[in-house]
């Protein structure tokens, strides 16, 4: 573990832009918090989880007497309710940030998607209840884009996630997500938890699943690229390439998960996104991976394969009129650093 978050602290160059941030991740009112924060994130190990340990531990995102943990699967299975409470009760969390989640590309959905209902509504009740049973102060859960309904008008925003049914490609997985704002709903009504989500829109990044099936969509295209560069082979791209997308880094989804915990007091969730004119075809996203990675061999796409949802632009509305002055990484930089992390760390991404 050690030499994994050496690994990534070397390879993940730090943006110019994170001073303007440290206010927001560090909270404006934190010196006005009595009790030194004990923080959970659930699912720790992963692509959004690792982000946020980055933000915590080298950009000051931890204050003085607070504890973070970084919880992995190995530690506890949360679809399980006994070492669910039994994890609780080790650690003692004052605040929860529950990413925990069963996972996958869209192709993996479509085979799988009453898995990934079923387990994903035992993971979140399962946190979501213990966290009241013992008294959390505040969890914030973390949402998808493709919970909001598929025939709509556009941009999204977040009155509208249950305002018709989700796409079939995934719908055991939407709609689990979407029961987590129902829950957080009833557990602000009846009992005065002060629960929300965020709903980040497609996440990348070091640590992502780079898996050729299962990773999500830039990751998957960066591991194809990669190993058609090495074998001199054309690069295989499903579907058309003209679905649209709104990509946003990993670490930036961190500095705002941190803004959300410490600052954002709404149980209704916010969208995490960049703008709705930072949406582009995944075509475009695929040429900047091949020119990441200089990639000059022929760039096939297989319309043979699905695309799944042609749109989902999100309006990020919202998040602009608290942090006006948030600042993103540009789309082209992120998949530069995260070309250049998954080729010097092959050997422990997931693949």
């Amino acid at each position: 573990q050690d030499k994994r978050d050496s690994l990534y602290l070397i390879d993940v160059l730090e943006r110019s832009e994170i001073g303007s941030n440290t206010d927001i991740i560090r909270g404006m009112d934190s010196q006005t918090k009595t009790e030194p924060m004990r923080v959970l994130v659930t699912g720790g190990s992963g692509l959004v989880g690792k982000a946020i340990e980055h933000v915590v531990k080298q950009e000051g995102g931890c204050l003085e007497g607070e504890q973070w943990t970084f919880l992995c699967s190995k530690e506890a299975n949360l679809v399980d309710l006994q070492q669910t409470r039994a994890v609780f009760e080790k650690y003692r969390p004052t605040h929860v940030i529950h990413l925990a989640a069963k996972v996958g590309g869209l192709y993996l959905h479509m085979k799988e998607n009453l898995h990934f209902l079923r387990d994903n509504l035992r993971i979140n009740d399962n946190v979501l209840q213990t966290s009241h049973e013992r008294g959390v102060t505040k969890v914030v859960s973390c949402l998808s884009s493709c919970i909001f309904p598929d025939k709509t008008t556009y941009p999204i925003d977040e009155s509208m996630i249950h305002n018709g049914p989700p796409h079939d490609s995934n719908f055991g997985y939407s709609h689990a997500k979407r029961m987590i704002d129902i829950q957080n709903r009833g557990y602000f009504e009846q009992h005065g938890r002060r629960y929300t989500a965020v709903i980040p829109t497609n996440v990348y990044g070091p640590y992502d699943n780079f898996n050729f099936e299962n990773g999500h969509v830039l990751s998957a295209l960066m591991h194809k690229t990669y190993a058609a560069k090495k074998e001199g082979t054309p690069l295989q791209v499903w579907g058309s390439g003209t679905p649209r997308r709104q990509f946003i880094y990993s670490l930036d989804v961190a500095r705002l998960f941190l803004w959300v915990l410490r600052e954002y007091d709404e149980i209704d969730p916010i969208i995490l996104s960049v703008g709705e004119e930072e949406e582009l075809p995944i075509k475009d996203a695929v040429e900047m991976i091949a020119d990441a990675l200089d990639f000059k061999g022929q760039i096939v796409f297989d319309t043979s394969k699905s695309d799944g949802q042609m749109k989902k632009t999100a309006s990020n509305a919202k998040l602009q009129r608290y942090l006006p002055d948030f600042t993103f990484t540009p789309l082209s930089e992120g998949i530069k650093k995260t070309c250049d992390w998954f080729v010097n760390n092959y050997d422990i991404a997931r693949t």
